[in-house]
């Protein structure tokens, strides 16, 4: 599986990967009407524009495997809320359910740490409704519990729980 920085290209492949991945991360836990409702094409615009203006701190790797397709995506940056401690964040990962559990996940975070870490930012979170199954996943790389907050998705309230690393170098030595 090869890791590396998303081309404007990839839209497509990484809109598919959203909402498929959506999908299956949030059966039972959203609204089937609201998982019904996400479009490819609209997560593809989404994607394009962030692929062609993305700034110069702002990065998105995607997971590729032999054949050429996109297995998963990640992206991360400057921390969006201003948090005092946390100064970068990972906004998002996802892969598809079939490659999951196959340490995919783990070598698209380190990525994101790496360039936080090249570009000077020495710690990171990240945001996961709180009833995601994958917190287990970041517990497993050493990711601490920081807040929580509800957040509205459709037509439903839900938590939002803050994960975080204070030292991304620790990170990426203890599983890169």
């Amino acid at each position: 599986m090869l890791i590396r920085e998303a081309r404007v290209s990839d839209a497509a492949a990484i809109a598919k990967v959203h909402v498929d991945s959506w999908r299956t991360t949030y059966a039972g836990i959203l609204p089937s009407e609201l998982l019904d409702s996400l479009s490819y094409a609209r997560r593809e615009r989404l994607w394009s524009e962030v692929l062609s203006t993305h700034k110069e701190r702002n990065v998105v790797y995607v997971a590729e495997d032999e054949e050429g397709v996109i297995a998963g995506f990640a992206s991360g940056g400057p921390e969006r809320e201003g948090d005092r401690i946390y100064r970068g964040e990972l906004y998002t990962i996802y892969l598809l359910e079939q490659y999951q559990r196959r340490g995919i996940g783990r070598r698209l975070t380190l990525a994101v740490a790496r360039r936080l870490l090249e570009q000077g930012i020495d710690s990171m979170l990240l945001w996961v409704l709180s009833d995601n199954p994958a917190r287990k996943f970041y517990e497993g790389l050493g990711a601490k519990w920081i807040r929580e907050k509800p957040i509205r998705l459709g037509s439903v309230e839900v938590m939002e729980v803050a994960y975080g690393w204070r030292n991304l170098k620790e990170l990426v030595e203890a599983h890169g």
